[in-house]
């Protein structure tokens, strides 16, 4: 099984080979939106945002139990705070790649100086940075092999 790394130099190396023009292997998100996608879910983990819990309380250590498993996430999900058809906001790729890069130090920066934050996902709860640290490996990798960027 291919590698796959939460860190700038790795992740932006495999973005930056993405085609603005690429058809994902399923769902309707352009390359630059699934882009963006990630960005917004960088700054929910740093606190950005108004997000409500969608799923009944009991469920969520079974949840935040997911995130420490190899299972991967589901194909064409719908969630209420991630529209497919949501439009872009950057004028290019090129414009959103610059956009992730800055979340992600935005990210890194924001846990190194608050090692205790917890921030709320609508589906996983309250989670620290290492929860975080795991959500965005798995939510990035689902997203990276939508578009063939990994196997």
């Amino acid at each position: 099984m291919q590698t796959f790394e939460f860190d700038l130099v790795y992740l932006l190396g495999k973005l930056e080979a993405l085609d603005a023009d690429t058809t994902p292997s399923w769902g309707k998100m352009s390359p630059q939106r699934m882009v963006e996608h990630l960005c917004d879910a960088l700054y929910m983990s740093c606190g950005i945002g108004e997000f409500e819990l969608e799923v009944p309380e009991d469920r969520i250590e079974k949840m935040q139990l997911f995130l420490q498993s190899d299972k991967l996430m589901a194909q064409n999900i719908q969630v209420s705070f991630a529209k497919e058809d949501t439009p872009v906001r950057n004028e290019n790729m090129e414009l959103a790649l610059d956009e992730f890069a800055t979340a992600f130090v935005d990210y890194m920066e924001h846990f190194d100086e608050n090692p205790s934050f917890k921030a709320l996902h609508p589906y996983y709860g309250e989670l620290d940075v290492e929860k975080w640290n795991l959500l965005h490996t798995k939510h990035f990798a689902h997203h990276f092999k939508q578009f063939g960027l990994i196997d």
